[in-house]
């Protein structure tokens, strides 16, 4: 089943606000195997100019996986997570995410279209504080495999 067009250009505003904390940003820091003084210790990073512990720069995939899952397992939009690959990923950054920042995430679809069968799907998602300051917009294509492609493969 190919994706409903008539999703193009579909906004998602924010629906949960995302406190960052330091606990947070440790357990991250940690997960991607580098633990850089300014993003476990407040004064290491206070000493490099920012206010707390600062994130490391895929930090924003946290924030965007809740908003991304909720389009992507929208049943209208019709797309079969089971042949689902992640296509292409990007990141602007503005201004470094900092514990005790509040985030929400804006969400756009900025295109689908198909080609060869196979469907893609482009995301745009502002990382913005509550009062509306930019940390950053990323950018992300989802790739939704042909569902006879596979058949052609054993046959």
């Amino acid at each position: 089943m190919a994706l409903d067009q008539s999703f193009e250009g579909r906004e998602y505003p924010p629906d949960t606000v995302y406190e960052v904390g330091r606990e947070k940003i440790r357990e991250f820091a940690e997960a991607i195997g580098d633990l850089r003084p300014e993003y476990v210790d407040p004064e290491a990073a206070r000493a490099a100019g920012y206010a707390d512990v600062v994130a490391p720069p895929t930090f924003t995939m946290i924030v965007n996986l809740a908003v991304i899952n909720r389009i992507v397992n929208d049943p209208e939009l019709g797309l079969d997570y089971s042949r689902m690959v992640h296509g292409d990923q990007g990141f602007e950054y503005h201004r470094p995410i900092v514990a005790g920042d509040r985030l929400v995430v804006r969400t756009t679809i900025e295109k689908i279209m198909s080609r060869a069968g196979n469907d893609f799907i482009n995301f745009r998602a502002d990382v913005v504080t509550e009062a509306g300051e930019p940390r950053a917009t990323t950018r992300a294509q989802l790739v939704v495999r042909d569902a006879d492609a596979g058949a052609e493969v054993g046959a």
